[in-house]
């Protein structure tokens, strides 16, 4: 039975990639411990999500660290040629939490990157590595973009080159990243360079805001789903910096891992790099967001405004997808906002504001 490993099993789109790759017929080593926790406390633990995955038929869980080289070694070392494809979600995903603890940041995300890259090279080499990188590669460069403060949102107009949204051309030098975004862009440049020099069949995805009902999200990180879970349970909303206006576009982990798949289909070039998101089809700001939540809950939700942004922060992201759209043009997103706020309402409603809570 050919094996898909994916690492953050039990995160939001490890997870998601854990269903889909079992109804393709993959046996699914998940490798997750739960990290997250540590970072974000009893929100952000993914046990919940866990004991979902170890009910499904060929799945088998490991509770190791991807730190650990030895672990994930010999996981690879036991299943060598039968691993197809290896989807790398796991990470420190919080700008905020990386500048509290910046050895533990670097080394989760950029040297476990470069475990299990080393282990596909030695063990694995005509399997497919999958990696979940991040727009904070390009730093605070989006935000030195000549943007229109609106009503709502900052937008930017629709003359200017970026309109349809920021594509992969945008520099990631001479800008402030956080100290998240400096550890996510060397693993990003370790899987190009695993790709373009080494010669492994690699794919980079620089995500916008990923979003979908498996987020164990928490304050600092998981933009909607948090935003959809504090507003129903407390009808009150911290705002961090730009009153609001800042935009995201909002990626459903659901159409994340179609892209996977048509990478395992279709190898385009080694170590090739997208970005990806909601783009115009998918995007919102902060306060837009609340709006619909109250639209559709007809409830008020209470603004509190922090002056100070996060370090790092975009005012406005819209992916342009056109890349991945060009090379893979069955592609299509089915997910946009207003149908992922409704998904998020009914379930944190149906399971009284979420299982982890």
């Amino acid at each position: 039975m050919k094996i898909c490993i994916v690492t953050g099993s039990n995160g939001l789109v490890g997870s998601s990639a854990v269903e889909f790759f079992l109804k393709k017929k993959f046996k699914v080593i998940g490798i997750d411990n739960n990290l997250r926790e540590y970072f974000f406390g009893k929100d952000g633990s993914t046990s919940w999500v866990k004991k979902i995955n170890l009910k499904k038929n060929n799945y088998d869980h490991k509770n190791i660290d991807i730190r650990n080289y030895k672990k994930i070694e010999n996981i690879f070392k036991k299943n060598k040629n039968k691993i197809k494809l290896i989807i790398h979600t796991a990470a420190q995903p919080s700008h905020d939490w990386a500048a509290k603890e910046p050895l533990t940041d670097f080394t989760v995300n950029a040297n476990g990157t470069l475990n299990l890259l080393e282990c596909t090279r030695i063990f694995s080499p005509k399997a497919k590595f999958v990696f979940t990188s991040t727009n904070k590669v390009y730093g605070d460069n989006p935000n030195k973009l000549k943007l229109i403060k609106k009503k709502t949102r900052f937008e930017l107009s629709k003359s200017h080159k970026f309109f349809r949204g920021i594509n992969e051309k945008m520099s990631v030098d001479n800008c402030v990243h956080s100290l998240f975004g400096v550890s996510k862009t060397s693993s990003d440049f370790l899987v190009q360079e695993y790709g373009k020099n080494i010669g492994l069949n690699t794919i980079i995805f620089r995500a916008g805001c990923i979003t979908g009902t498996n987020h164990s999200s928490a304050e600092y990180h998981g933009f909607l789903s948090y935003l959809v879970k504090k507003s129903l349970r407390d009808k009150s909303y911290k705002i961090i910096g730009y009153k609001g206006l800042q935009v995201r576009d909002n990626l459903h982990a659901n159409d994340l891992v179609k892209c996977f798949w048509q990478f395992y289909k279709n190898p385009k070039i080694k170590g090739e790099v997208y970005n990806i998101g909601g783009s115009r089809y998918s995007n919102c700001s902060v306060e837009e967001a609340l709006r619909q939540v109250e639209k559709i809950k007809n409830i008020h939700i209470k603004r509190k405004y922090i002056n100070k942004s996060r370090t790092g922060d975009h005012k406005w992201w819209i992916s342009d997808i056109g890349k991945f759209k060009k090379d893979y043009p069955e592609y299509r997103l089915t997910y946009n906002t207003k149908k992922i706020i409704t998904e998020l309402i009914d379930f944190y409603s149906k399971n009284k504001l979420g299982l982890n809570i």
